[in-house]
């Protein structure tokens, strides 16, 4: 049986160095030794070079003065400097690969960033930067950086089409969003019913009437650079969380030979008029009661005056900094697109007055020209990015007309949600402004991925810049509280209380680096992210804040590149610390500071864990475990990612060497689980996803259900298998095959109006989650337990409330499920009932202290769940950890200690349970034959 888804040193001279350690993050993959880079020619001054990673080509060249070409642009100088020094860059043919993007301006030169391409396709996170300036009136090459990938060897030419990668996108964004339960299903709209049984493999039509929660649009094919690499399509999917009704935005890559999604991360970074004249200067009341100056601009027609700041970008681009009045407007409606109901903040005078104030339109449109000033005047970048951009900021969104407590910036604007009885709306701060706007300038120069490593500098040079520019704004520099962020957003709590994050919090790779997948927190984005920003705050403090200020935006726009980690953003703050004149004393206090916070060469490996790895680096996403019978099965890719995932079996126990079960075939074969005799799998390909098996004993597989739709917990015991369909539209069936049969059998006929999903199996007996009317006419939620040897089905009537149900798991005795029957209320409890449908019991009530569960399995005599705890922030205490008790719900305790992520947890027999564990940085099947106890 398988559980469902959890919530988821410095550089030296010489020629060569060592390979540098952290590096990019995509998808747990692991850091490879580059192939050695030739040293430059003996006449040019002797570089200093790093080494890439997975990559002949450096990673980091410096302390070069080489001529470069007079005539022609830029770009073309600096591609022609990367042809003649071939043999250090390995890169075959610049003008075929490299895409000249935007050249950046710098203090001591300029930067030309490339974007790397392969048979003509983009290369997510290859860029390449050459840095140049001129000296006694020549031009000259003074360093390089960045990642291009040189084994890359995958085709162009895509199996999949690009509808079909579209439609398994959104269908992964929608299984993400509900993963662990069913509490969403009463808020999807209720589909068109249709009784017939499919007998072909025929994806569900859009029911009529049905409006999917999330739509998908492509923007072509793409490269993962994963070994020879992995062409995708990039799908973006966008709309509303059914269950939360909060605003989605994942950029989704799917494989382009078999149709599966490879990579998934948010594209909402939150923090957890007409051009005739230059305006006008009015007034406003922040709502910390302080008085500032506003830039407004008069409407010749009415006479009134409106928020939109012509001055600032006077004489450039024209664009204005507008605050709009989203008071009306739903958070999803204002995510990724420009939402009807927006209303112009206007006053009959200069002087804006209390409404204003309290929409927190008054401290968006100052704190927005706050901004925008400290970029000009400190860089001298001209808005976002730097080509004089409109700012649009959007005050006061609402959660489907409740609170929405959070802001984010899109890729377009600002959206600020309207807070709370005890958070003011989040424009109220400025360096949550300064965060979420420096965001945008993140997106127009080094384009951080947001996911792993990557994403977590991404949010700490947001930090970074919104403490900066905070600072920096209000003299505050030496402020005790300067290191805060979002001190003032709390109606009733005081500074260091209300504050979301701290830049002097003290966390280091070493004792508080948080390993989880990337289902959460998109890899670690914000629970990681004050490592990095805290050894800059360091720095800061140290050299003082222009000059750092400056090492720091020279490191984002001129050195980092999108899939960077930590050790490489280390190295690039160091050399653009250097390219800036910091040598001696300020150069040691800027290595201290990545010192003192473990940001050092092979950091990832000083982590330890209690836990026993029995497959190490999966490099997968969302698949799980199963386990059953002294097995376990699950999904690998290779150390590199690049490969289409393989189904694994092996003993528990961690004896003898684990074995390959599914074909490798180029589809992904995926959800496996095993009950100690068969294993049970979907593969997904080009036109179908596949339900297979194969004896562990060895033998043919075999095919026993293609559909046309996407197919997820997979579920087998004695020769039974189990799984659940799922399509875009939000639909969900349960199906069944028994030994001998050629057609499945579908619960409730397969009417995807009933809503069934979340199977569980074993000794005959197939229980699942199920939404059905009760005799009074109200929509209740449960489960039912199927007979599968004779087809009758027993429903367990809903006790109480109905709100949601999630991860049911059956063993001889009993059928469990999680329930949240508690609105507004983050806990779930345990209940269970006999196999016949009686005795409905709750073993550990939703109203415990200890009901913040999210996955749960079962073996013959002990249970294991998934918990979290629901503590202020993020820490190692509030990630989900496995617990496990009696059948009973007695005697509590961790399985293990590991501070990291643990999830997909799988129950074998006893208390003997496997799962996937994230402590390490990596995706690795670890196991432990018995509880760890209590762990500080």
């Amino acid at each position: 049986m398988s559980t469902t888804h959890g919530r988821s040193g410095g550089i030296r001279r010489a020629r060569m160095t060592g390979a540098t350690a952290g590096g990019a993050a995509l998808l747990g993959v692991a850091a490879l030794l580059a192939a050695p880079a030739t040293a430059a020619h003996a006449a040019d001054p002797e570089p200093e070079l790093i080494p890439g990673q997975r990559t002949a080509t450096p990673a980091l060249v410096e302390g070069i003065e080489e001529p470069a070409q007079a005539s022609g642009s830029l770009a073309e100088a600096a591609k022609k400097h990367l042809e003649q020094k071939k043999s250090r860059y390995r890169i075959a043919d610049p003008r075929r690969d490299l895409t000249a993007g935007k050249t950046v301006r710098g203090r001591t030169g300029e930067a030309v960033r490339f974007q790397q391409k392969h048979r003509g396709i983009p290369v997510l996170g290859g860029q390449y930067l050459v840095r140049l300036t001129e000296k006694d009136g020549e031009r000259v090459v003074t360093g390089t950086s960045g990642k291009y990938f040189t084994d890359l060897t995958v085709g162009a030419d895509a199996k999949v089409s690009e509808e079909t990668a579209v439609e398994r996108a959104t269908a992964s964004a929608l299984a993400g969003l509900s993963e662990g339960g069913a509490s969403n299903w009463t808020k999807l709209k209720k589909p068109a019913r249709s009784d017939a049984t499919p007998k072909k493999a025929d994806g569900p039509k859009k029911p009529q009437g049905t409006k999917s929660s999330l739509t998908g649009k492509s923007h072509g094919l793409v490269v993962l650079p994963q070994g020879k690499g992995v062409l995708t399509y990039h799908v973006t999917v966008t709309g509303e969380d059914p269950a939360t009704g909060a605003p989605v935005k994942q950029e989704i890559y799917v494989d382009a030979d078999a149709g599966f999604p490879v990579l998934s991360y948010s594209g909402i970074q939150a923090f957890d008029a007409p051009a005739g004249h230059p305006g006008t200067t009015g007034s406003g009341v922040k709502l910390d009661g302080g008085k500032v100056a506003l830039d407004v601009t008069k409407d010749a027609k009415s006479g009134a005056y409106g928020l939109i700041d012509q001055r600032r970008q006077w004489g450039g681009s024209k664009n204005p900094i507008t605050t709009y009045d989203a008071r009306d407007v739903d958070a999803d409606d204002a995510s990724g697109k420009w939402p009807k109901g927006l209303k112009d903040v206007t006053s009959p005078t200069p002087e804006f007055g209390k409404d204003a104030t309290e929409s927190g339109a008054v401290d968006a449109h100052w704190a927005a020209g706050q901004v925008y000033d400290y970029y000009k005047s400190r860089h001298g970048r001209d808005s976002l990015d730097g080509k004089g951009m409109a700012i649009n900021s959007l005050v006061g969104v609402t959660d489907q007309g409740l609170p929405f407590v959070n802001a984010f910036w899109d890729g377009q604007k600002m959206v600020y949600g309207g807070g709370d009885e005890e958070n003011k709306v989040f424009s109220a701060d400025l360096d949550v402004v300064g965060h979420e706007m420096t965001h945008g300038v993140v997106e127009h120069t080094a384009g951080l991925v947001y996911t792993g490593q990557s994403g977590a500098l991404n949010e700490a040079v947001a930090d970074y810049f919104g403490n900066a520019i905070d600072v920096t704004a209000t003299g505050n520099e030496d402020s005790p509280e300067a290191s805060l962020i979002g001190e003032n957003l709390c109606r009733t709590q005081g500074p260091k209380d209300c504050a979301m994050r701290d830049l002097n919090d003290g966390r280091t790779t070493g004792k508080d680096f948080l390993g989880v997948t990337y289902a959460t927190d998109s890899g670690g984005v914000h629970l990681n992210s004050t490592i990095f920003s805290g050894a800059l705050w360091d720095i800061r403090e140290d050299l003082g804040g222009k000059r750092a200020d400056r090492i720091v935006y020279k490191a984002l726009t001129e050195y980092l590149t999108p899939l960077d980690g930590f050790t490489e953003a280390r190295n690039a703050v160091v050399a653009a610390a250097k390219d800036l004149g910091a040598k001696g004393a300020d150069l040691r206090a800027v290595n201290r500071a990545f010192d003192a916070h473990g940001i050092v060469k092979g950091w990832e490996k000083a982590i330890g864990a209690d836990s026993d790895k029995i497959l190490g680096d999966l490099n997968t996403k969302r698949t799980g475990a199963g386990a059953g019978g002294g097995w376990w099965a699950t999904s690998k890719s290779d150390e590199e990612g690049q490969e289409a995932y393989s189904v694994y079996a092996g003993r528990t126990s961690g004896a003898g060497t684990p074995k390959l079960i599914s074909p490798n075939d180029g589809r992904f074969h995926v959800y496996a689980d095993t009950d100690g005799k068969t294993v049970a799998w979907a593969a997904y390909g080009a036109d179908s996803v596949e339900v297979l098996t194969r004896p562990l004993k060895g033998g043919p597989v075999k095919k026993l259900w293609s559909a046309g739709t996407t197919v997820g917990n997979v579920r087998v015991f004695g020769d039974t298998v189990a799984w659940q369909e799922s399509s875009p539209f939000g639909q969900q069936r349960v199906a069944y095959i028994k030994p001998g049969e050629r057609e499945p059998h579908f619960v409730d006929g397969g009417r995807y109006d009933v809503l069934t999903a979340l199977p569980t199996l074993q000794g005959g007996k197939l229980g699942y989650a199920k939404v059905y009317t009760d005799e009074s006419g109200v929509q209740q939620v449960s489960t039912e337990i199927t007979d599968v040897r004779s087809g009758k089905r027993t429903l367990v009537p809903a006790k109480g409330g109905r709100l949601g149900i999630s991860t049911p798991a059956i063993n001889g005795r009993y059928l469990y499920w999680l329930v949240d029957d508690i609105a507004d209320d983050n806990r779930q409890g345990l209940r269970r009932a006999k196999l016949d449908g009686t005795g409905l019991t709750d073993v550990i009530p939703e109203d415990s202290d200890d009901a913040y569960f999210w996955g749960l399995d079962a073996s013959d005599s002990a249970l294991t769940l998934t918990q979290w705890k629901p503590e202020r922030g993020w820490s190692n205490s509030n990630l989900t950890k496995l617990v496990q008790t009696d059948l009973d719900g007695k005697g509590l305790r961790r399985v293990s200690c590991n501070r990291g992520e643990q999830s997909y947890g799988a129950a074998d027999t006893g208390k003997r349970v496997v799962w996937i564990d994230g402590t390490t940085g990596h995706t690795d099947l670890v196991t432990r034959a018995r509880p760890a106890g209590n762990c500080s």
